[in-house]
């Protein structure tokens, strides 16, 4: 069985589509080798991803792998990396806190936030996207939610993509420490003086039951929220723009009909959304997908971002059209691990690109901006900069 080595082909992280589009002809799932295994499964089809997302016979908790060095770190006790009923429990307790109510409460303040970074930003004329607009929003967002409004963001972000695009494992098992280290001590400080945000209700939280969240699960807890709070937006917004100016014809149309603007994020996310592959999964048992016998204890990932391009579930899957259909992609992820925070993207992204085309009618790319700059790896899909004027 031959083993596709991305990592030796020069243009797959700028382009992986036509790449999973040829092994998407071949068969729905791959072998592939990753900087972490010798080999991986990649399951690239949309109805084969689908499935794997939901099926219980995998295991997201790397403690369940052996030989692993870092399964007593506290940022791996997090939902996203646990099975059930661990993961059912955890979840459960924080869901109360992002109900559709409590998210639509936050609308006027994530307004408020787009308008001051806009009003920043437009009399420039120019700016990176990303940093003048699409980091800071998120950033700003979850820090304020969670009640860490004095985080020092620009320290934050550098941990932040270390763990979630590293460029070499020693930098990526410094970041991890250093966040942890942060983290313990936030919690810490929220103990002593709660205040009115999520971190403090989560400290409190307690079920019928009386359960509680631990050290370590308020550690992973506050790790989530904060990592994923912001980098999968940061790229949704940075993308979601790309596609944009990248497709005149669609921005044209966006502009001339605004009500699109809920589908046209929708499209987004399916064409080029932030999360490429979602994170690990490991074969309980011996299973089958499409003809690849997958071995009790093999390590799986699911390319969303191909799934999402299946022309089997999509027709004309490399067409970027605000007007299609999006219906069952899977950029949020599916089953038990849906991402709980899809809501709150969801609201920022639509709120920030409509204020974006308002403030700047006449948006389009820097010429003068240079390459783009690819993030590294399988799990984040997006450009570390995004030169534009208007």
């Amino acid at each position: 069985m031959s083993v596709v080595d991305l990592r030796g082909v020069h243009d797959f992280t700028a382009n992986p589509y036509p790449y999973y589009a040829k092994m998407r002809a071949e068969g729905p799932v791959h072998a592939i080798r990753t900087d972490d295994f010798e080999r991986v499964w990649l399951v690239v089809g949309h109805e084969e991803a689908r499935a794997a997302l939901a099926d219980q016979r995998f295991s997201k908790d790397w403690r369940s792998v052996e030989g692993r060095t870092d399964s007593e770190n506290p940022l791996v006790a997090n939902m996203l990396e646990m099975d059930a009923p661990h993961h059912t429990r955890l979840r459960k307790l924080v869901a109360g806190e992002f109900t559709a109510r409590r998210i639509e409460a936050l609308r006027p303040r994530v307004e408020e936030i787009t308008g001051r970074l806009l009003d920043a930003m437009v009399p420039a004329g120019r700016a990176d996207l990303v940093d003048a607009f699409a980091i800071p929003l998120p950033m700003t967002v979850i820090c304020e939610l969670i009640g860490v409004p004095d985080l020092d963001r620009d320290t934050f972000r550098r941990l932040s993509g270390a763990i979630v695009a590293p460029v070499a494992s020693d930098a990526e098992g410094h970041a991890f420490q250093a966040m942890g280290a942060y983290l313990d001590e936030l919690i810490t400080d929220k103990s002593r003086s709660p205040g009115d945000d999520l971190m403090s209700a989560l400290i409190q939280v307690r079920d019928e039951q009386g359960d509680r969240l631990s050290s370590a699960e308020l550690v992973g807890m506050a790790f989530l929220l904060l990592v994923a709070g912001h980098e999968t937006t940061v790229n949704l917004i940075s993308n979601g723009v790309r596609a944009l100016l990248d497709h005149p014809e669609q921005l044209a149309l966006l502009r001339a009909r605004p009500e699109l603007l809920a589908g046209a994020v929708e499209e987004m996310l399916r064409y080029e959304g932030p999360v490429e592959t979602a994170t690990f999964r490991f074969a309980r048992e011996p299973l089958t997908i499409g003809s690849r016998t997958i071995e009790a204890g093999d390590a799986v990932l699911v390319a969303l971002g191909s799934g999402n391009r299946d022309g089997d579930r999509y027709p004309d899957p490399d067409t970027f059209d605000i007007r299609r259909e999006t219906r069952g992609h899977l950029a949020f992820g599916h089953g038990a691990h849906f991402c709980l925070g899809a809501p709150l993207a969801r609201m920022e992204g639509r709120i920030a690109v409509r204020a974006l085309l308002e403030r700047c009618p006449e948006l389009a790319h820097d010429p003068d901006g240079g390459e783009l700059d690819w993030l590294p790896g399988l799990l984040i899909r997006g450009v570390r900069r995004l030169p534009v004027r208007w």
